[in-house]
């Protein structure tokens, strides 16, 4: 029999895929992936920031991170900069600005559809339980 905390963390982890599974789809229709969203979301919150930075903002290694911005430049989503020292700052081209901001108006479609079975004050108090839970973290 499993535990209720191992029930909890696969809900979790069901809504988690479902989410993204239906943004993924969803975000074609804009030309991008959740992964190039996820990175462009990332450098719109953080102009100039670091491979680094955003690595860590996307939940991802500065290995991989960098094979993906790679790819960004590549699509002229995303242009990188010299910055202080060694460091390589990263920006969003006009054409990234663009995907972002059809990518939020899709996300926000999706995220709706998602979360329809739960009311206002639920999601309210979803959120407030995941971020405690995430020890204050947010986005």
């Amino acid at each position: 029999m499993h535990s209720d905390l191992q029930l909890l963390g696969r809900a979790v982890k069901q809504v988690q895929y479902r989410q993204h599974r239906a943004l993924d789809s969803a975000l074609a229709a804009a030309g991008t992936t959740l992964a190039q969203w996820d990175a462009l979301r990332a450098i719109g919150r953080s102009p100039g920031a670091s491979a680094r930075t955003l690595a860590a903002a996307t939940f991802q290694s500065e290995q991989a991170f960098g094979a993906l911005v790679g790819r960004l430049v590549t699509q002229g989503l995303v242009e990188r900069r010299p910055g202080h020292g060694r460091r390589i700052e990263h920006h969003l081209t006009q054409q990234g600005e663009q995907v972002l901001a059809a990518g939020h108006t899709i996300a926000d479609a999706v995220l709706a559809d998602c979360f329809a079975a739960l009311s206002a004050t639920d999601r309210t108090a979803l959120l407030a339980l995941l971020r405690r839970t995430a020890g204050g973290e947010d986005e």
